[in-house]
């Protein structure tokens, strides 16, 4: 920022990541409600709640939050966008261009209207539970061209519906959906003795197994690093999968046809018409026959319910409760997680079977998520909502996908499967930060801002001997730098 904003910002920010200035407020339980467990206060919204927590309650009692696909991402669309850019025919730059560019306007369509429903929901809380969910098992459409489209409906599709409901239940829907069959390379996963891999080594155009899947499955969905699996239980659940194919699209198992028992080539919908949607397939010609053990435990040969057991037990593994349990309270409570707060969400995970209703309404009672000394930094999609939420803006449009790619973290496309990271150590580094004011003071003039910048005072917890109260009431200041100066300050930095 420059002149007055610049000045004004240097009690804010200190040069280097490990010294910059944290602020601490004193704690007002509505609006720590409203950011914390919400998304971002809008002003005057702290005072129409009496009662905080029963304001989060209630929010859970309405049921998963339901989201319509916005018209260019249907399913029909979506297969057809995905079918036309993997035509053979596709060898012409111009078509290709053109065929990825469909992928890109579905993409940035189901991106906008993912923003909006965090921007304008009433029930802030659920919103930001999609959100962790969708993370922790997160797709990528900085990785694979072919999930971009594919990515609103996941979120859609398998997270919002279970975003109340049994753990399970999600990563079974997780599993099954193309955007992760896609992401993780499972719909190309051939067990070695499959009938398809005979006939495959017979013509030279041999396809192994994938483990990807079953690797991120346990380390980073269900059991956690050090959840205490081994490189032989990634390799059974990796054969254990394999069958599990996307249909409606040439994905592997319909590029080989599906393999008679007699070992015949038969007709495979890829010689019909093909079907009008891209969904999950069980195809048994991919599958590696035979009785698995995972984590010591005999799965026998079943198809397709072999893999949706093990999926299952999974989830309901003790390493699975203290694994999600910790990334939960890392997310609501502080990036030191309080033991205690662990272990009772650890607790109820198991005792409810993974029952994501009740383990939210836990998070809303722990005493640590409202300790005036625990704290959390906003990733720049929570902050670039925050704002959007302050000044009730009503259509996000094309802006605000741009921005989170300025900001380091654009919607569905971590690096890693991991996921985007929690932490202040992370996104609070000082081009970070001043990045923010920058972009602060784009936003304050293009939102127009007509009430006086003070009413950022109403959705943020500021202390009475904070300098950003001089700063926002000096009318030397132009109030569009004031508003500026207020969310990029660091009280608007926390939640």
């Amino acid at each position: 920022m420059k002149s007055a904003c610049g000045s004004a910002l240097s009690p804010f920010f200190h040069s280097n990541t490990g010294s910059h200035r944290v602020y601490i407020p004193n704690m007002d339980v509505k609006l720590r409600a409203l950011n914390r467990f919400g998304l971002g206060a809008r002003t005057g919204e702290s005072r129409t709640i009496d009662d905080p927590r029963g304001w989060l309650r209630a929010q859970l009692e309405a049921g998963p939050p339901v989201q319509r696909a916005p018209s260019l991402a249907s399913p029909s669309a979506i297969a057809a966008a995905i079918r036309t850019f993997r035509q053979p025919g596709q060898a012409d730059p111009q078509q290709r261009q053109m065929a990825r560019r469909r992928l890109v306007e579905i993409a940035l369509a189901e991106g906008r209207a993912a923003v909006e429903s965090r921007v304008t929901s009433d029930r802030p809380f659920l919103e930001r539970l999609v959100a962790f969910w969708s993370n922790h098992l997160c797709v990528s459409t900085a990785a694979k061209v072919l999930v971009a489209p594919l990515a609103g409906s996941y979120e859609r599709d398998v997270i919002r519906p279970h975003v109340l409901g049994k753990f399970e239940d999600m990563v079974l829907a997780s599993a099954k959906h193309p955007a992760m069959l896609i992401y993780l390379d499972n719909f190309q996963s051939i067990g070695p003795s499959s009938r398809a891999a005979q006939l495959a080594r017979r013509q030279r155009t041999s396809r192994g197994l994938n483990e990807n899947y079953a690797r991120e499955l346990l380390e980073l969905h269900t059991l956690g690093v050090n959840g205490g699996y081994t490189q032989q239980d990634v390799q059974e659940l990796a054969r254990i999968l394999t069958g599990w194919t996307i249909e409606g699209v040439l994905g592997p198992g319909r590029a080989m046809r599906r393999v008679s028992t007699r070992g015949r080539l038969q007709p495979t919908p890829t010689d019909r018409d093909v079907d009008d949607v891209i969904g999950f397939q069980f195809q048994d010609a991919l599958h590696e026959p035979g009785a698995r053990t995972v984590l010591g435990s005999r799965y026998r040969e079943d198809g397709v319910a072999q893999g949706e057991r093990v999926i299952r037990d999974l989830c309901r593994h003790p390493s699975t409760a203290q694994f999600v349990a910790t990334k939960l309270v890392t997310h609501f409570v502080a990036d030191d997680p309080p033991a205690a707060a662990v272990g009772r969400i650890a607790r109820v995970f198991r005792e409810s079977g993974g029952d994501l209703g009740a383990v939210s309404r836990v998070l809303i009672e722990l005493p640590e998520a409202w300790d005036a000394s625990t704290r959390k930094f906003r990733p720049p999609q929570d902050w670039l909502v925050a704002v959007l939420r302050a000044f009730e803006v009503d259509s996000t449009g094309e802006m605000t996908v741009g921005v989170l790619r300025q900001l380091r973290q654009p919607l569905w496309a971590p690096q890693a499967p991991k996921g985007f990271g929690d932490s202040t150590q992370e996104w609070a580094d000082p081009d970070s930060l001043l990045n923010r004011a920058e972009l602060a003071r784009t936003f304050a003039r293009r939102l127009r801002i007509r009430d006086d910048p003070g009413v950022l005072l109403d959705v943020v917890d500021v202390a009475e001997g904070d300098p950003v109260r001089k700063v926002l009431a000096d009318r030397t200041i132009s109030a569009a730098d004031r508003v500026a100066l207020g969310v990029a300050g660091p009280a608007f930095q926390w939640r």
